[in-house]
């Protein structure tokens, strides 16, 4: 019952007609499980892709009493699209596909599957379709309108950049130097063909693993409007089934992506 409460409450489609307001509060006032934040915080010493180099920088622009007597605080950030924990839109590697403001709720929002490979995940390891048949012999098949978060191991790695990138080079020069993590190509065509995901997220900076030349992965699922989901935190704390995702960028008009506010509900056992 408690599942039902809560797809009712994120918007999904439902046989049965949906429960009152009051129904909801289970899943907002702990009784009916917690919450866990999968975002890193951005700040200056956020990770970028290394040819961006600017990085994240927050620039004060008022704190303290000022003349009218109260007290006031405000900045002005600049970031690009793509670093610390953010979205890829389809646009971002398929032209004319889904860009930030255009993808709908029902593309961000959905049940989540966690699937584990920190055991046995190098620094080139890439995601397999074995991964995947494994894990469903073990929970059942991936859901439709499911959001697939691959964990890796790597988040465990975020303070640390040269451990979390495989190199301390900055600029152009590093990005063959990249060594983490990702989805291979045969596991997102796969996905494509067997499976109804509409977004995949991964505690890595790329979906694609750090030598990838070409951006496979990134081209075979943005073409059919499934996002992506980059430098997410905390996937250790979520179980393999059960969860279910909210993640909601900034609504970029006309962008490739943006910085991804991301959290997980984690509904109590038994419910």
């Amino acid at each position: 019952m408690r599942e039902f409460l809560l797809v009712a409450v994120l918007g999904f489609t439902a046989c049965e007609a949906a429960p009152g307001p009051s129904d909801f509060s289970a899943v907002f006032d702990g009784t009916g499980g917690h919450w866990v934040d999968l975002t890193h915080s951005f700040s200056e010493s956020t990770i970028y892709w290394p040819t961006d180099t600017a990085g994240f920088q927050l620039d004060e622009l008022s704190y303290g009493v000022v003349e009218g007597g109260w007290f006031y605080a405000s900045n002005a950030f600049s970031s690009v699209e793509h670093g610390g924990t953010h979205l890829d839109a389809p646009i971002h590697f398929a032209e004319g596909r889904l860009t930030a403001d255009e993808i709908p709720l029902t593309g961000l929002i959905g049940p989540a599957a966690v699937v584990d490979v920190s055991r046995h995940a190098t620094r080139d390891y890439l995601l397999t379709v074995e991964d995947l048949t494994m894990w469903e012999a073990e929970n059942g098949m991936l859901p439709d309108g499911g959001i697939l978060l691959v964990h890796t191991g790597w988040g465990a790695r975020w303070g640390d950049r040269t451990e979390y990138l495989g190199t301390d080079m900055v600029g152009p020069e590093a990005v063959p130097e990249l060594h983490f993590p990702g989805i291979g190509g045969e596991a997102a065509s796969w996905l494509v063909a067997n499976r109804g995901i509409v977004a995949v997220g991964i505690d890595t900076p790329s979906i694609d693993y750090g030598q990838s030349a070409d951006f496979e992965t990134h081209v075979i699922l943005y073409t059919e409007n499934i996002s992506g989901f980059e430098n997410v935190a905390n996937l250790e704390a979520l179980p393999e089934t059960g969860s279910y995702v909210v993640a909601l960028p900034m609504k970029i008009e006309g962008g490739s992506g943006g910085p991804l506010r991301i959290v997980a509900f984690v509904p109590r056992e038994g419910s």
